[in-house]
This record gives structure tokens, C-alpha cells and sequence, in this order.
């Protein structure tokens, strides 16, 4: 893909789905609808049914089989078809049994398909529980095989993952947070050269493009001054953003890591946070040295299409809001152009019904089953999270 066509900015009226209304306080870009909220109906009370006579509870204690769905896998089957669909469920179910440690229960003495249905009941509750980043199990049906896929998956909480610099190069010229503004300055530059984070004053970035927008609008507005505050903060954005690029992308501060963490002498509250993020930091890098956060995406989070599939798309094919436009390096987090900002992002996003997530896809069809899991995703967006918060709390101090 021509990452840098791909970002330019177009008008376009797409036919997605839409969300509600982005949310522009914060960095959250979705608004959740509300819990509870009466549809339709009368707001008054029904009036009170009292029962006739006395009645057993026994009503109460059924046990209702689950309602099954028909589909064309289970209805209209002949009886050696159904045979050998029953013999591809369990085998299928014994294998993603023995992978995710699940107990197994016997429904085998109901008839088909109700023993499928229990026993894909009985999975999913176990796995909603005990399995990290679970998200989904389902039945494929392909040629003449039945078989289970699972679906891990990082939940990003619909949040935007931006990393501010300007506050880390205020922390680098101030005498008491120096050291501890070059230890996290390692932290960047992994997040930078090694987990594959997009820089904003990089053509190809997807808030490259936004700022630009923004330059424009200002030029185009006659009324503004060249002193004006809003060109002084799209200024400073540039000029600090092309000054701290430099020293992030420094490998430098990778060889200098483990020493800057071990060396470290926390004065204060945010000194030990800043000390346990790079701890956290560096012990990922040590475990995860080439590993970029792109390794587990899918185009349209669909399971047939990886990330390192070769293949030629239009554009407009993008459906989900692609990972790389909701974590990146930016300028800051306030001011008129962080809000113009994060208010852009939300019009665009509102446009798209859901965000491309790290996702693991695993087979049960007899053959050997990936290790594959989300721990080195989950780690990244949680220090992308801490480093964030620890940047925008520098600039209140």
C-alpha cells in the first residue's frame, strides 16, 4: 500500500455505519450509548397480576435446552452426514480442549444438534472466564470438514494512543527531571525504531496530514496575523516535532537503556513511576527485541487477510479505522491545535462502525495449532497508556 496516498485528505460520503457523536474531551473517540434506556412503551406500571390458588415451583426449576439457530451446517442433513458432522465437532472440540486447558461436558446423550449446542455453550462459558483477550469461538463449515476457530483479541477500549513530545523535550532542559527525561527518551526510541510507531512530522503518518490541514486553514484566514497564537503552536508542533524526531530516532538510547534504567535514583512520586514505565519498557524490549505492535493485524480484521499478505486494495476498501491512525507520536495535549486535532479525529472515525485490533485466529482442523498469543500487544498499549499519562502530567507540574 502507498501509505503516503493513502493519507491524503479527501471528501468523501461513505455508506459505513455510523457511531454516535465522537467524544472531544479526552482522547476517547467514541461515545457509548446509553445503558437502560426505555425504548418504546408506556411509562406506566401494568397493573398487578396476583395468582390464582397455590401453585408448585416446578416451573422454576427446568432446565430449558439453549434455542438453537438453524443454518444450512445442521438443517436438511442425511443421516451419514450428520454422523460424520458429530465426529469433526468432537474431534475439533477435544483438540481446542486440550490447547485451552477446558473441561469437557458430556451432551453426547442428547440428539444432534442440541449436544453441539450444549457443548458450544458450555465452551464459551468457560472461555469468556479463564481464556486472556478471548473474544470469540465459531464453527467453520469448509468442504466436507467441521471445525472450531477461536478468536483472541486486544480490546484498545476505543481510545487514541497518542504520545506527546513536546513535554519531554520541556522535561529535557529542566535540571532536576534531565535523567529522568533521557531514560524515557529510551523508552521512545523502542516504541520508535523497534515497535513501529508513526511519528506525526512523517509524510506517511497519518496526523502528518491533519496538521497540514491545519497550517492551511490558518494561512487561508486573512484575518490572522503572523503573531497569532494559533500559527504559534502549529510553529512550535513543526519546529520541536523535526528536533525531537532526531533524538528519538537515535539508537543511542537503545544502547544507553538498560543502563539508564539500572543507574537511576528516583527523587520523587513521578520519578518511581517514570522508573517502573522504563522497567516495564526495557524488559519487553529485552524479551521482544524486533517485534513491532503490526504483528497480529488483518486488513478489516478479517482472518484471511494478515498483515504481510502482498495483495493490491483500493483505498475506499479500508472499512475499520486502521491501528496506525490511533496510536502515534504528536506534538502535545493541549491547546487550540490538540483540540482541533482530536476534534478531526473524531469526524473521521465517526464514520467507521469499528477499529482495526491486534487479532489471533486459531484453527482446530487436526492440524498443529499456532502458540501464537497477544502478551507482547497487550504490554505495548499498556505502556503506551502509562507513557502518555506520565508526559501530560510533567506539563501540570
Amino acid at each position: 500500500m502507498n501509505a503516503t496516498k493513502y493519507y491524503k485528505r479527501k471528501n468523501s460520503n461513505s455508506g459505513r455505519k455510523k457511531t454516535k457523536t465522537g467524544s472531544s474531551a479526552g482522547r476517547r473517540f467514541y461515545e457509548m450509548d446509553e445503558a437502560g434506556k426505555r425504548q418504546f412503551g408506556s411509562t406506566e406500571r401494568p397493573e398487578k397480576v396476583c395468582p390464582i390458588g397455590t401453585n408448585t415451583n416446578g416451573f422454576l426449576k427446568t432446565a430449558f435446552l439453549p434455542k438453537l439457530k438453524e443454518c444450512s451446517t445442521t438443517s436438511n442433513l442425511s443421516k451419514s452426514k450428520t454422523i460424520k458432522l458429530e465426529r469433526d465437532f468432537y474431534k475439533s472440540l477435544s483438540q481446542m480442549s486440550e490447547h485451552y486447558n477446558l473441561s469437557q461436558s458430556d451432551h453426547k446423550d442428547f440428539e444432534f444438534p442440541y449436544n453441539i449446542s450444549l457443548s458450544l455453550n458450555h465452551c464459551r462459558k468457560q472461555m469468556k472466564t479463564s481464556i486472556k483477550n478471548w473474544q470469540d469461538i465459531k464453527l467453520e463449515h469448509k468442504g466436507n470438514c467441521l471445525y472450531f476457530v477461536s478468536e483472541e483479541r486486544i480490546s484498545t477500549g476505543m481510545t487514541l494512543y497518542y504520545i506527546p513530545v513536546v513535554p519531554l523535550h520541556n522535561m529535557l532542559h529542566h535540571k532536576k527531571y534531565r535523567k529522568t527525561a533521557q531514560m524515557l527518551l529510551s523508552v521512545c526510541t523502542y516504541l520508535y525504531r523497534i515497535i513501529d510507531i508513526p511519528y506525526y512530522r512523517q509524510e506517511a503518518s497519518y496526523l502528518f496530514w491533519l496538521y497540514e490541514m491545519l497550517s492551511d486553514w490558518i494561512d487561508q484566514d486573512e484575518e490572522l496575523d503572523e503573531n497569532c497564537e494559533y500559527k504559534k503552536q502549529l510553529q512550535q508542533a513543526e519546529l520541536i516535532g523535526d528536533i525531537m524526531e532526531q533524538k528519538i530516532a537515535s539508537i543511542n538510547n537503545l544502547s544507553f537503556f538498560q543502563q539508564r534504567v539500572t543507574s537511576f535514583k528516583a527523587k520523587d512520586s513521578f520519578d518511581v513511576e517514570c522508573l517502573n514505565l522504563a522497567n516495564k519498557a526495557f524488559s519487553l524490549y529485552s524479551k521482544f527485541p524486533e517485534e513491532r505492535i503490526y504483528r497480529n493485524i488483518h486488513f478489516n480484521n478479517n482472518k484471511d487477510f494478515s498483515n504481510d499478505d502482498e495483495f493490491d486494495y483500493d483505498e475506499n476498501d479500508e472499512a475499520v479505522i486502521s491501528m496506525d491512525k490511533y496510536i502515534s507520536f504528536f506534538a502535545d495535549d493541549r491547546g487550540w491545535a490538540y483540540q482541533s486535532i482530536i476534534d478531526s479525529v473524531n469526524n473521521e472515525f465517526n464514520e467507521y462502525a469499528e477499529i482495526q485490533e491486534p487479532i489471533v485466529f486459531k484453527v482446530f482442523d487436526g492440524k498443529e495449532v499456532s502458540d501464537n498469543s497477544l502478551d507482547f500487544e497487550s504490554e505495548v498499549f499498556e505502556i503506551l497508556n502509562q507513557l502518555a499519562g506520565i508526559l501530560g502530567d510533567f506539563s501540570s507540574l
